[in-house]
């Protein structure tokens, strides 16, 4: 059974704790927890990265991560989702994003957390705006990021 209490989505502006994530998935049920962190990378699409900024619409965001955790519960045997995002200004090597997956078993854990990560790029209102080393910079839509990043 999921347990969503309110720390497991989270949309914030300080720094991502990457041990706390992990401790809110973890559960004596668990043989497994897959943390997946999104960090910044140094280029996209061969451009170098100066930092990004994410922005997002805060209740509907938290909302679409509540939705992927129940999602996530009746595909898998599931015993706890944690997805912590950030927001704002990040540098080169910042963590974005940090989900992790409790579950009994390691394969279960792994398809869920892709699928997690899959479906928050895809169907959170959340933004970023890559800023390069030219001083040029876009707004990018974080579902799209997926097809320039291959």
């Amino acid at each position: 059974m999921l347990v969503a209490t309110p720390p497991c989505f989270v949309l914030q502006w300080a720094p991502l704790d990457l041990a706390r994530v992990y401790s809110l998935a973890d559960t004596p049920a668990n043989g497994a927890i897959v943390l997946m962190v999104g960090t910044v990378r140094a280029s996209t699409t061969g451009r170098a990265v100066r930092y990004l900024e994410y922005e997002a619409y805060t209740p509907m965001a938290l909302a679409v991560f509540q939705d992927i955790g129940r999602q996530v519960q009746q595909q898998w045997p599931i015993n706890q989702v944690v997805i912590h995002h950030r927001v704002g200004k990040l540098q080169v090597g910042e963590v974005s994003v940090a989900i992790a997956v409790g579950s009994p078993h390691r394969g279960e854990a792994f398809a869920a957390c892709q699928f997690a990560i899959d479906t928050l790029k895809h169907h959170a209102p959340v933004w970023k705006k890559e800023h390069w080393l030219d001083g040029s910079s876009d707004w990018v839509s974080i579902g799209d990021c997926e097809a320039h990043n291959r």
